[in-house]
């Protein structure tokens, strides 16, 4: 049981560490969904950065992201079999993704299944898209692209409500809501991606193209959001799509991002509610 609360504790650690959008809602939650909904986006997390390692080759990225979704998908995750994996890679591999296994310790046992599954998904999704060098022709291929690496995310969220208290929601608006924050993060992030030679815009689309895609996805978001009762689920889901909402707001404005302070503010208004 202590060795379980310290993991709890570095699991907060690790989160705080990679993700300011989500360590603020996923800290509120009540115990049981904290120790789930941290676990699971960890895990995600932890492919995430193998697919955007900038020291990793395309092929090294395809085979730890196709050995590790077979890993996934074995009723027992063998962690001494993932270490091997990584170990060539570990002194420039982060911590969020070294300690995969811990993750997967942390979260409840009749739910991990079903995180693992999609974090299996996930992974295979990168590693085709990164087979291809995230080479996205068409809105399909954007479509696609954005469902592993996000709308997974939402059906995942979908799955852990389901077994905390019986909510049922919509799994493709859970999609939309997943597409959307990440149509946000490829606006923020644009010439970022293309000064490592990344573009993530389907051919003939335009910035405004990607925009739009995005607050049709939001829009989505809203729906998804409608079919929640529980308080604390509903807090949880607010938050990061309020973000997304004012960091489109600010990107249209020829603003970077929020600052702090507007976080802080967008977080605290919500709770007021």
């Amino acid at each position: 049981m202590v060795k379980d609360v310290k993991l709890q504790k570095d699991a907060m650690r690790v989160l705080k560490e990679t993700s300011r959008t989500f360590y603020i809602p996923i800290k509120l939650l009540k115990s049981v969904l904290k120790d789930t909904v941290g676990s699971a986006y960890l895990c995600m997390r932890a492919i995430d950065e193998i697919e955007d390692h900038e020291q990793l080759s395309a092929d090294t990225k395809q085979h730890l992201l196709r050995a590790t979704s077979k890993l996934l998908q074995t009723s027992v995750f063998d962690k001494e079999a993932y270490l091997q994996l990584m170990k060539p890679y570990q002194a420039i591999l982060p911590e969020v993704t070294m300690r995969l296994a811990d993750w997967l310790h942390v979260c409840p046992e009749d739910i991990v299944a079903k995180i693992k599954q999609s974090t299996s998904m996930m992974a295979d999704g990168m590693a085709k898209w990164t087979e291809k060098n995230w080479n996205l022709r068409t809105k399909e291929d954007l479509d696609e692209y954005t469902y592993y690496v996000a709308g997974l995310v939402g059906v995942m969220l979908s799955d852990i409500w389901n077994w905390y208290d019986g909510t049922k929601t919509d799994y493709d608006l859970a999609i939309g809501y997943g597409r959307g924050l990440q149509a946000v993060n490829m606006l923020r992030n644009q010439q970022e991606d293309a000064e490592r030679g990344v573009d993530f815009m389907p051919d003939d689309w335009t910035r405004a193209d990607l925009f739009m895609y995005a607050k049709e996805n939001l829009q989505q978001a809203d729906r998804y959001l409608k079919d929640i009762q529980t308080r604390n689920i509903l807090l949880f889901c607010k938050i990061p799509l309020a973000l997304a909402k004012k960091t489109l707001s600010a990107l249209e404005n020829g603003e970077e991002k929020m600052s702090r302070a507007e976080v802080e503010a967008t977080v605290d208004d919500i709770l007021k509610k």
